[in-house]
């Protein structure tokens, strides 16, 4: 099972490693991956070339700003209601069972977010938390809602608002959304494991976060958000700190026509074991 919302990685500097093209691969999960014109004849080499979209800008200086928005279009000249948009440096897709951490083998795990995100009416973002938040001696919920969604992000199209800055952007789109009354959903039963940030050559490392690249980013989203941002030093860097609790009263609006079901709907995911002793679903 596949989502039914298309997937966008947008991409740059990165055919070698490639990383969330390969995890959607192992997964057979359909996916675009949007690049620059100068880097076409890297990526066709190691990657489906009717999978590749090609912008018709290249080097901006302004991060990945113009080629979101570009996405952005494209999913809606395309007739989409919605559309996920993923970071180049995700290694692998999991869900969160008991927990533990199981790698998944299949895309059914979209299909699942769309759905529940679909119940309402005012959800215009969501998407995976990361894996290393969800540690197994804690007992977490399966969601959390009205927070950042980042670097796996599920987008209705129909919001007003589009992609800005060059720092903390997805954080920034996030805030706004939730500034306007709406909710967000961080979902802690399907995570992401992604690479960190400035740890991959390629991507925005040499273009945003050279030098002191993390006050850079901590201060840009504060000026955006003087009311809830500040900036803290925090495990041996600077780091932006919001305050989500004044979105504590926006609550989620269920459809009308929506009925759910009694009972645990798995979505006809199994856990199997591996050669390899690796729990998968």
């Amino acid at each position: 099972m596949n989502p039914k919302y298309p997937i966008y990685i947008i991409s740059k500097g990165r055919w070698d490693s490639r990383l969330t093209s390969k995890a959607l691969e192992r997964m057979k999960v359909p996916y675009h991956i949007v690049i620059e014109p100068q880097e076409y004849k890297y990526y066709s080499n190691v990657i489906d070339k009717k999978k590749i979209l090609t912008l018709p800008f290249k080097n901006l200086g302004q991060g990945s700003i113009p080629a979101r928005n570009w996405v952005w279009e494209h999913s809606i000249q395309n007739g989409h209601l919605k559309h996920w948009i993923m970071d180049d440096n995700i290694y692998d897709f999991y869900r969160l069972n008991r927990n533990v951490r199981n790698i998944v083998q299949t895309g059914t795990i979209f299909k699942i977010c769309e759905d529940f995100t679909d119940r309402y009416n005012n959800v215009p973002i969501s998407g995976l938390n990361y894996r290393f938040f969800m540690t197994p001696t804690e007992a977490h919920p399966p969601y959390y809602l009205n927070t950042r969604v980042y670097s796996c992000i599920l987008i209705d199209n129909t919001i007003q608002h589009r992609w800005r800055g060059r720092y903390n952007e997805d954080t920034d789109l996030c805030i706004r959304v939730l500034k306007d009354g709406y909710c967000t959903i961080l979902f802690n039963a399907f995570l992401q494991e992604k690479a960190g940030t400035m740890t991959l050559k390629g991507g925005n490392t040499d273009e945003l976060y050279a030098d002191d690249g993390r006050l850079k980013m901590a201060k840009s989203l504060q000026e955006q958000h003087p009311d809830i941002c500040t900036i803290t030093w925090k495990f041996g860097r600077w780091q932006h700190q919001v305050d989500y609790t004044v979105f504590a009263k926006n609550k989620l609006i269920k459809k009308k026509d929506v009925v759910i079901k009694e009972g645990v709907n798995n979505y006809g995911l199994i856990l199997v074991t591996m050669k390899d002793n690796m729990t998968k679903m």
